[in-house]
């Protein structure tokens, strides 16, 4: 290509994150924010492309840990900042850097990249699939009515500055991580993030709030929202924007959300990035005047295979054999024994008949559990080679509760 690509030197970083800008609309990001991503990116896992002196692509890697089925905290490097400058399009430069970063990641010792893809079409190729999917919600609380559960006036509710309760709320977001697939551990200097509040970015809302609950004096759950007022001819017509809710059970989650219905001057709530199975929609009178919305969340690639498939545990016993595609990291090729139950698995190579047939991108798409096999085959993406093995293991990747990213990266 006549181009150099390396790894991001800390003197290039303004150069690289510019670049990174450009592609997404040029668009300068306050000073605050900027300085926060600055600190954070590593810059041992970040790469650039380079042509005559000039960053023209740009990518990066967290080191992050991600809950999978069976609650284990599992390596995974988190892709992130991606872009290839618009002069540099169709020459490779993506290519190039997806190939030397999936090499690091095996040579890093994670088994598995997760990333979240500004336009889903684009990662596929190099394997990726999509392991959780979010919920979207514009809920309007006018006409929709909230039932709470038993213990909810137990718990009580009060406003905090947002960075006074912070590690207060980090310790409510700990103790969730290992409860549901595809939540990532906090690396520390992330809780910043949920304080940046610069005007430029609210769409006329309010600053943030932040309201925490507490039982018995323990902070049990947290909502950080922001209202958005708005009048007509007929009174006030305001919107919660809500930025992120946790609760560590069931009466703590209601006691938040009957406060989110019950804000004065306002009649909608709007909520994004939620879990597709969260409580909230099993409470409310009218789901339809809802709107919720489903699109994808995290994409997840399986960087060793037999290292991913045992690092995770199985609802029912499995025992199959995967004749595993993969064109991009031929490394995970061919025929892998999977045996596992609620328990541990192990994932070994065989020279056995194979039972199921998928490439790594449907592996990926059903490895957290929120993706069935049996729906992949249904789709013609998985190939069921023994009478059986689909519904076996179809039930045995499943996860009780649906896989989750609560943020982006």
């Amino acid at each position: 290509m006549g181009t150099d690509l390396r790894v991001l030197r800390r003197d290039d970083w303004d150069e690289w994150y510019d670049n990174l800008l450009r592609a997404f609309g040029g668009i300068p990001e306050p000073a605050e924010e900027r300085e926060t991503f600055r600190e954070l990116t590593e810059i041992d896992r970040s790469i650039g492309v380079w042509d005559d002196g000039r960053c023209v692509g740009t990518a990066g890697a967290f080191s992050f840990r991600l809950t999978v089925p069976g609650g284990a905290s599992v390596p995974a490097a988190g892709v992130t900042m991606v872009s290839v400058a618009a002069t540099h399009r169709r020459r490779g430069v993506l290519t190039s850097m997806m190939r030397r970063q999936l090499d690091d990641v095996r040579s890093w010792g994670e088994p598995l990249a997760v990333l979240t893809a500004s336009e889903p079409v684009i990662y596929g190729r190099f394997g990726y699939g999509v392991g959780t999917y979010q919920l979207n919600a514009d809920i309007d609380t006018a006409r929709v009515r909230l039932s709470v559960p038993p213990g909810t006036e137990d718990v009580r509710l009060r406003y905090a500055a947002p960075a006074e309760v912070l590690d207060a709320c980090e310790a409510v977001y700990a103790r969730l991580v290992s409860r549901r697939p595809g939540m990532i551990a906090r690396i520390p200097g992330w809780e910043r993030l949920w304080l940046l509040d610069p005007e430029s970015t609210r769409d006329g809302a309010s600053p943030l709030q932040c309201v925490v609950a507490e039982r018995d004096g323990e902070v049990v759950g947290f909502v950080r929202y922001r209202v958005k007022a708005d009048w007509d001819a007929t009174g006030p017509k305001g919107t919660v924007v809500v930025s992120d809710l946790e609760a560590l059970d069931p009466a703590g989650h209601g006691a938040l959300w009957r406060f989110l219905f019950d804000l004065d001057l306002t009649s909608r709530i709007d909520i994004r990035r939620r879990p597709v199975d969260e409580a909230w929609q099993y409470l409310v009178s009218d789901i339809r005047r809802c709107s919720p919305l489903v699109r994808d969340a995290l994409h997840v690639r399986l960087v060793d295979v037999g290292a991913a498939l045992e690092a995770r545990t199985y609802q029912t016993p499995v025992d199959v054999v995967l004749e595993v595609e993969d064109a991009f990291c031929p490394w995970n090729a061919g025929r892998w024994r999977l045996s596992g139950d609620a328990k541990g698995a192990s994932c070994t190579r065989t020279t056995d008949p194979a039972d199921l047939a998928l490439s790594v991108r449907e592996l990926g798409a059903a490895y957290l559990g929120g993706v069935s096999l049996a729906s992949l085959a249904g789709a013609g993406l998985v190939r069921e080679l023994r009478q059986g093995a689909l519904a076996e293991a179809s039930v045995g990747f499943g996860s009780v509760v649906a896989p989750w990213l609560p943020h982006g990266f």
